[in-house]
């Protein structure tokens, strides 16, 4: 109600009703307002809300701009703390949002929290939320706010790509995207360079490899060309990786060049942490020099601070290297230590992982137990089904297939 606003923004600015009233208004007709009793007339509205120092409309509407931005800057500040550390924020921040939901009408407060909420309710399996990030959108679109507006693209399109469904991925995107360039006449470079890297790599998901690259490779040239170089770190290590699994080892080499580059001039230790694996990748599977490898490897596993992902990624390493050295049962104990992230979802990425399985199998081939050996060459065979194809997804078929050959 109106009284009650206006009474707490007095309070909150520590004005009595005396001074609120001042020579414009008396103080029991002040406080008739504040209690609901009397309606102020447009002159007095104007009145009491240049004593509190807000707009008129603060007033007359459900909620504050002011109410609205600290609601917002509360949010933020939570929604973008770290999951691992706030394990309950999504269910918190729909608690913080929720009261206020049908009062966000316009501005980009009211865009922000429904974008947030929206996303908070997806993170929480809890329905509706694809009708608040619509509103969301809606808003963005009148304000032109480009950025925000291709965030909600791109955020469509990842949670069909989380299901890995990456066609439809693809397609969202594509018509997003679309939809943004018809509708908003300017895309400032760093929203062009995040749409480019998130359609390259669900390219690249879908098998399209030509198109990914030429579009990875012109968001690299942009990027510099516009020195901001906002993803190059991440369209660095896409483009040392998909040079790894296509064996193109001239752009691999530069690849690889630029992104230990990058990592030593802005002290990036995951840049410097996918380099490194690329080596040793590079020395297991193509060099065959494994004590080397296991050089690089293990200076990664004794860091106790290690992120699991990657530690995960430097284990699989480890396992391939000591079944190139003839350490088989070894090699089956750190295969066996790794597991495939549930957030893990990109074709590329999965392989890495679904490939330790057809090393166990080669390691229980050459032990000769060939039960798990066939078993292990099944599950990876299995997992490699879905994903379009790669030199890992080969390898996977082509060790099922000497293993089957091998029992007959």
């Amino acid at each position: 109600m109106l009284g009650e606003r206006i009474r707490k923004l007095r309070k909150q600015k520590k004005m009595t009703l005396e001074a609120l009233a001042g020579a414009g208004l008396s103080k029991g007709m002040l406080s008739l307002i504040e209690n609901n009793k009397a309606k102020p007339s447009m002159e007095s509205l104007a009145y009491i809300a240049a004593g509190l120092e807000v707009d008129v409309s603060d007033l007359l509407e459900e909620i504050s701009k002011r109410e609205l931005r600290e609601i917002l800057e509360r949010a933020e500040k939570l929604y973008n703390k770290e999951s691992e550390i706030v394990t309950t924020k999504y269910k918190q921040l729909i608690t913080l949002i929720k009261p206020h939901i049908k009062k966000l009408a316009h501005g980009y407060e009211s865009a922000r929290l429904l974008d947030i909420y929206s996303c908070c309710l997806y993170h929480e399996k809890l329905a509706g939320w694809q009708d608040f990030m619509n509103e969301a959108a809606t808003m963005y679109d009148k304000m032109n706010l480009t950025a925000n507006r291709a965030a909600i693209a791109i955020f469509r399109a990842l949670e069909k790509f989380s299901e890995h469904d990456y066609k439809n991925s693809l397609d969202i995107l594509v018509r997003e995207r679309a939809e943004i360039e018809l509708n908003h006449a300017y895309i400032d470079p760093m929203t062009k360079i995040d749409l480019d890297y998130h359609e390259a790599i669900i390219q690249f998901a879908v098998g399209e490899d030509d198109s990914a690259t030429l579009m990875m490779e012109n968001a690299i040239n942009f990027s510099k060309e516009h020195r901001i170089f906002y993803h190059i770190d991440d369209l660095y290590r896409l483009a040392a990786g998909q040079a790894l699994m296509s064996h193109n080892g001239e752009k691999k080499e530069l690849y690889l060049k630029k992104l230990k580059q990058y990592g030593d001039f802005a002290d990036d230790i995951a840049s410097i942490i996918v380099h490194d694996l690329i080596i040793a990748m590079s020395l297991t599977s193509e060099k065959q020099e494994y004590i080397k490898a296991l050089e690089i490897i293990d200076n990664y596993l004794s860091n106790p601070k290690m992120k699991e992902i990657y530690e995960f990624l430097y284990l699989i390493e480890k396992g391939k290297a000591l079944y190139g050295l003839g350490h088989f049962n070894e090699a089956i104990v750190y295969l066996e230590k790794v597991t495939t992230p549930l957030n893990m979802h990109h074709p590329f990425d999965l392989s890495l992982f679904y490939i330790r399985d057809s090393y166990k199998a080669l390691c229980h081939l050459r032990l000769g137990t060939m039960e798990a050996a066939l078993q292990s060459a099944k599950i990876a065979v299995g997992n490699f089904e879905t994903l379009p194809h790669t030199s890992f997804k080969e390898f996977a078929v082509e060790t099922y297939n000497a293993i089957v050959a091998k029992i007959n």
